[in-house]
């Protein structure tokens, strides 16, 4: 089971120091590298694409409105996308995976194809050792085991709600403070 890896530096708290510009120079390059390597293999249109096309222009308004909650981020197309490729730095998108499989498995009618769904989403997400799995307590997926002799389009809701959760409380605020966060901001105040 994969989880969000959480990078932490212990620092003397009495004594602040600031990294040196060389540090901060590097590190950002670095990051800028990373994303673009993300950014070639997204099937996704690429962010940097968005900034510089007229007509998918993000405004300094719509970035910053991402910041004011997980549902403002994800209710929008580019935000959403900006947060996937934050995901996979951390190497916890399956998360984001799992919600959006969760929600295209609410959308459909047909009893064929919510099972169809149901299972492909257990397979892919739940079952132990599953190629993409999502963090989930024991009880939890004993409920999913349960729910997919009859799946319905609620089968996976308390499981989407607890990745939800996750993302809102563990990955969403460290994109907000993420260096790709402040670039975008960045570049959409610019208007470029």
């Amino acid at each position: 089971m994969k989880d969000c890896h959480w990078s932490i530096t212990f620092t003397d708290w009495s004594k602040p120091t600031e990294p040196s510009k060389d540090k901060m120079a590097i590190k950002g390059r670095n990051w800028k590298n990373r994303i673009g390597l993300l950014l070639k293999t997204n099937s996704a249109q690429p962010i940097s694409n968005l900034m510089k096309n007229k007509s998918h222009r993000l405004t300094a308004d719509e970035v910053s409105q991402w910041a004011q909650s997980l549902d403002k981020l994800l209710d929008h197309k580019y935000g959403k996308m900006a947060f996937f490729i934050f995901l996979k730095t951390e190497f916890c998108e399956e998360n984001m995976e799992f919600w959006n499989a969760c929600e295209d498995l609410r959308m459909l009618s047909s009893h064929q194809e919510v099972m169809s769904k149901a299972n492909s989403i257990y397979e892919e997400f739940v079952k132990n050792e599953a190629p993409k799995e999502v963090n989930l307590d024991f009880y939890t997926k004993n409920k999913i085991i349960q729910s997919l002799n009859e799946p319905n389009v609620a089968s996976f809701l308390v499981a989407q709600r607890k990745v939800y959760s996750l993302m809102e409380n563990n990955s969403y605020p460290r994109f907000i403070h993420s260096d790709l966060y402040d670039e975008l901001l960045t570049t959409a105040r610019r208007g470029r």
